[in-house]
């Protein structure tokens, strides 16, 4: 209800988160994107409305205000989601042990919806494969244990919707749809369409009671065969891969935090630093960043190649892999903040599965979880994910939520005496501005450089 107020009257006062992706085949040189010209500008009209000035009190539904949690999570595919007994099961699990997040599919791998979502254009699509069929009963239970709710949105991999709107396609010379080495179709990141559409989506998740959402794919294909892909010039604007996906990025940010959703965003671990892999995939780790509420990184160790971090088989040392890559991250986001001065947070997904096709490479169980964990915290970072395609966990290491809150307090302590002990040191060393106490880029450590550029980048589970 509006109620319109003159003027001169009374001020108004306001109190007050399968396969995921797949190998660079071939190396990706990553040229400027193939363009055609349109050959005709498109002019569009912009009317603006004018009314008389006045005040309104307008009442709108309640919205819960976005509260930030610690993550520790694990992913949920959306079949395990919709079977009650698994979930009961890992809800189970959880209770018992320092988990609190979970990150399930809402848009999946093959493009669909995975419950009923009544939105423009799922409708118009027909996106919903219904694997969870009781997502209000889902989320009630899931909030009844106070466990945090991640929406996973698998953005430009999307093979079903190329198939209902062709014209948002990734397409090859001759007008015919690109297709990956599995006969998947992706969408063109450079049409606002999609955007819209994923923007869509993330409301439509939250209106189901998620708490945040999580991008997956959020980049371009680099499969063989995808330097043969052109671009229309109206769609590029002479933007790059990396420019377009930053874009977008800010774009569904902006959109999706004025509804109080916090906004994530995985990445391929082999971006930091940038270099070839970064423009090839299109996602620039630093410019992200910017944009974001939480920056996923995949640091799984079985997807570095021989060699990175001086690591010989990184598969086989699990605590020296995460530990590099993360000191990376802190180096790379050293210049890198949100608008509000705030550096983002860095939640990085690590390896609950054994990468059995690898020639080197060491079961994954407990030990190997909790030395990947160690090494988060050693990082100086305090959120973190597990993945394993099929659900299955090794709940064995991970601790009890008494036993994690032990912890917490301890690594506060450590790293408080640290930065005590090496704060007169780095302003002594340190040119230009000096950083407060505490800061994270006070703390942040040199990375050791990678050697080579990382090719194995597809996410194997068992």
């Amino acid at each position: 209800m509006k109620a319109k107020l003159s003027l001169f009257l009374v001020c108004v006062v306001l109190a007050g988160g399968c396969k995921r992706y797949e190998r660079i085949d071939e190396p990706v040189t990553a040229p400027a994107p193939v363009v055609v010209t349109r050959g005709q500008e498109e002019t569009e009209e912009v009317e603006q409305e004018t009314s008389e000035v006045q005040i309104q009190v307008t009442t709108e539904p309640w919205r819960p205000k976005r509260t930030p949690v610690k993550v520790k999570g694990i992913y949920i595919s959306a079949y395990v989601a919709g079977t009650g007994s698994m979930m009961d099961e890992i809800i189970r699990h959880i209770d018992e042990t320092e988990i609190n997040a979970v990150v399930i599919d809402v848009k999946d791998d093959n493009g669909r919806i995975t419950f009923s979502m009544d939105t423009p254009m799922v409708n118009e699509i027909g996106a919903v494969k219904k694997f969870i069929p009781d997502i209000e009963g889902l989320m009630k239970k899931l909030k009844e244990h106070n466990i945090y709710t991640i929406a996973r949105v698998v953005a430009f991999r999307d093979p079903y919707l190329p198939e209902q709107k062709p014209e948002l396609a990734l397409k090859l010379a001759d007008g015919s749809i690109y297709r990956d080495n599995k006969g998947m179709a992706w969408v063109n990141p450079y049409k606002k369409e999609l955007w819209d559409y994923l923007v869509e989506v993330g409301i439509g998740a939250h209106e189901a009671g998620f708490d945040e959402v999580q991008f997956d794919y959020i980049r371009f294909s680099t499969e063989k065969g995808v330097n043969n892909v052109v671009y229309d010039e109206a769609d590029t604007g002479g933007r790059s891969k990396t420019d377009i996906i930053t874009e977008f990025v800010g774009y569904a940010y902006e959109r999706l935090a004025a509804e109080d959703i916090y906004v994530a965003a995985d990445v391929f671990g082999a971006i930091i630093g940038g270099g070839v892999d970064s423009d090839a995939v299109g996602q620039s780790y630093g410019d992200m960043a910017e944009h974001l509420d939480y920056i996923c990184p995949m640091i799984y160790p079985s997807h570095y190649g021989d060699g990175n971090f001086g690591i010989e088989h990184p598969d086989t040392q699990p605590y020296d892999t995460i530990l590099a890559a993360l000191q990376g991250s802190k180096e790379d986001l050293g210049g890198h903040t949100k608008e509000s001065g705030e550096q983002i947070v860095v939640r990085p997904w690590l390896q609950d599965f054994t990468a059995s096709y690898l020639a080197n490479y060491i079961e994954y169980g407990p030990t190997q979880v909790r030395q990947q964990i160690q090494a988060v915290y050693d990082a100086g970072y305090d959120e973190w994910m597990l993945w394993s395609a099929a659900c299955r966990y090794h709940w064995d290491g991970l601790k009890t939520p008494e036993e994690a809150e032990t912890e917490q307090k301890q690594i506060m302590e450590s790293r408080a005496a640290a930065q005590q002990e090496t704060s007169p040191a780095l302003q002594t060393e340190t040119s230009g501005p000096q950083l407060p106490d505490g800061s994270a880029e006070a703390q942040r450590i040199e990375a050791p450089k990678t050697v080579g550029l990382v090719r194995r980048i597809s996410r194997k589970a068992a």
